[in-house]
């Protein structure tokens, strides 16, 4: 926790979206900023005290193409930027760790850079099959039914 600083708190704000969705406490990116410095300074006592508490998530559903409806939880401004300064520093000690064809959740990687680097694969190395899954549910259906040996 001692590298959570003022610093790193604001520069993990001014990396998110100023017009994201409000959390349940209405706070938005703007209103934050006016205050910024005794906002960022406060936020770093609760941090380093102890005291900060993350808000619960404001829950919305998106309705789907099939008729069902995806969960979203919106969290607050505040708990967006602690996060952020997490990420920031957990990129900064586990990077140099990941492997080269490892894409999700990495720093200048997305889903596009995994694409583009499967088809040079698939073009450069014979290829008998390809299996293409979506694990968005996994867990909802296997939760519960292992076992332990």
């Amino acid at each position: 926790m001692h590298l959570i600083s003022v610093d790193l708190l604001k520069e993990s704000l001014y990396k998110l979206k100023r017009k994201s969705a409000v959390g349940i406490d209405g706070v938005t990116w703007k209103e934050y900023e006016t205050h910024v410095k005794s906002n960022l300074v406060n936020l770093h006592d609760a941090v380093q005290s102890g005291r900060y508490r993350p808000k619960p998530a404001r829950r919305v559903y998106i309705p789907k193409s099939d008729g069902s409806q995806r969960p979203l939880s919106i969290i607050c401004l505040e708990d967006k930027i602690v996060q952020q300064a997490v990420v920031l520093l957990l990129n900064e000690i586990y990077e140099s760790d990941f492997l080269g064809f490892s894409y999700g959740f990495r720093p200048n990687r997305n889903q596009h850079d995994a694409l583009d680097a499967l088809t040079v694969a698939i073009h450069k190395k014979k290829v008998n099959r390809i299996l293409d899954l979506d694990i968005s549910k996994f867990f909802d259906t296997t939760r519960g039914r292992s076992r332990m040996h």
